[in-house]
Parts: C-alpha cells; structure tokens; sequence
C-alpha cells in the first residue's frame, strides 16, 4: 500500500513538473531574479532595498519548492543526480540559501545569486541543445582556431616588417600586429589602418583584403559549419533517445495491463479469490 501512494506521489509531481504552465512559471521567476539582480547594482532608498533582498529570498525559497518538486517527480531518484544540469541546479540553490551578505564570502553569495539566470538553460530545452552542440563541437574548433592563428602569425610577422616604420604604435612588434589584425578582422575602424599603409605601399590594400577574407569570412563560415553539423548530430540523437524512452513506456503500460488481465482471469477461473 505504501509503495502505491509513493507511486501515485511521484506521479502527481512528474505531472506537475512536465506542466507546461509550471514550466513558464519558472522561467518567469527566473526572469524576474535576473530584473531583481540588476537592481541591486542602482542606487536605490534604503526602504526598497530591503523590499528587493526579501524578494531575493523568496526567489530562493521558490526555486528550492522547484526543484524538490523535480526530485520528488523522478522515478529512480539516483537518475535525478545523473544529469549534470540537475546537479548544477541543486549546488546554485543550496548555496544561494547560506546567509553570505553580511559575511567575508558576500562576493561569492552575489555571484551564485548572478548564476542563478543559468538555469534558463536547464529549463529550456532548446537551449541546453546548443550549449551541449557547442560543448561537443569545442574539439573540432580547436583544429579551427589553431589554422587561424596560424593565419594570424603570418599576417601580423608580414605587417611588423612592412609597416612598422610608418606606424609603430599599431605595427611596432609582432604582438602589437596581432592587435591590430584583430581590430582589422572587427572591422573597428580598419580602413583607418588601411589607407594609412597605402600612402606608402598602394597595394597594401591587397594584404587587409585577403587577410579579412581568410578570417572574417571563410573561417567564420567553417565554424558555423561546425557548430550547425553538431547541432544536428545531437538532435538527431535526442529524437532517437525520446523514441526509445517512448516506447520503453509502452512496454511498461503493456505489461501492467497484461498483469491486470491476469489477476482478471484468476478471479473468474477461481471464484475463492474473489
């Protein structure tokens, strides 16, 4: 008996957390922590600023009721601590509910309280689908950020040699060019740059051109590339895992019923049980 009320508990609570109402909810107060976050860093009276703080607890305790209701709603509670969000959810709560703001680690309470906007991405779906695609997709950028440094090298030696003469503050050295190229690649005024080397060398213009080329847009294109072909990777394996989870569902319904048509059918064959 107690093990079907435990069951019919987890059940109401997986139903409420699946509730998409509860879930905009949620994503509402997490919206309004980040509104109440960013007042704190105004000058406000004295007599709001307290009204802010005792909003700021109940957010806390709002997200603590949150995610009890998440735990309590999983089926296998081990499960529950076998993803990774989950686990960053519950150490941002539990720090968030010490009381920091009047001791030496206030600065560490108000930057948990900060973090608290992350769980955004826990919440939504499609946002811990990127954040994980770009997590996945890091070691292939690395190959990618590798070449263009590369390019960069060889851009900003190119550029030392040539036109530190005309402009030591932005050509002085190899690590000055590196700053400026990367100026010239975010397109912060590099034409400046440019038409200042071209009094000197007229077909200077071909150097920024093609270097502007090589990193603004191939590599740029390469790592939306990247970044897109993991994207659909990881929701391809998504549908597959959801597909499973469905069906692995259907078994267990099917089997429940297969149980209650059993003990059906005894009752019928052997009246003494009834």
């Amino acid at each position: 008996m107690n093990t079907m009320q435990t069951a019919k508990v987890q059940k109401k609570f997986n139903k409420l957390r699946s509730n998409k109402v509860f879930e905009i909810l949620v994503i509402g107060i997490i919206i309004f922590s980040a509104l109440v976050i960013g007042a704190k860093t105004y000058n406000i009276p004295p007599g709001i600023l307290q009204l802010v703080y005792l909003l700021d607890w109940v957010i806390t305790f709002f997200f603590l009721t949150e995610i009890t209701i998440r735990f309590l709603g999983e089926r296998n509670k081990i499960d529950f601590f076998k993803n990774g969000w989950n686990i960053f959810d519950t150490i941002i709560v539990a720090i968030s509910l010490l009381p920091m703001q009047d001791s030496e680690l206030a600065v560490i309470g108000r930057l948990i309280r900060i973090f608290r906007v992350l769980r955004m991405v826990s919440i939504i779906p499609e946002m811990r689908l990127l954040l994980n695609s770009l997590l996945v997709a890091l070691p292939q950028l690395g190959y990618i950020v590798g070449l263009m440094f590369i390019i960069f090298y060889i851009y900003a030696a190119v550029g030392s040699t040539f036109f530190a003469v005309i402009n030591p503050e932005l050509w002085g050295d190899i690590s000055i060019s590196l700053l400026t190229l990367f100026r010239v690649m975010t397109f912060e005024d590099w034409t400046d740059v440019m038409y200042e080397t071209m009094d000197v060398y007229p077909l200077s213009w071909l150097y920024y051109l093609s270097f502007i080329f090589f990193t603004a847009f191939a590599f740029l294109n390469m790592v939306i590339g990247v970044v897109v072909n993991v994207l659909n990777e990881e929701s391809d394996k998504i549908r597959k895992e959801e597909g499973q989870d469905s069906q692995q569902v259907s078994i267990e319904d099917l089997d429940k019923k297969i149980e209650e048509l059993k003990g059906l059918i005894l009752q019928r064959v052997d009246p003494a049980k009834r």
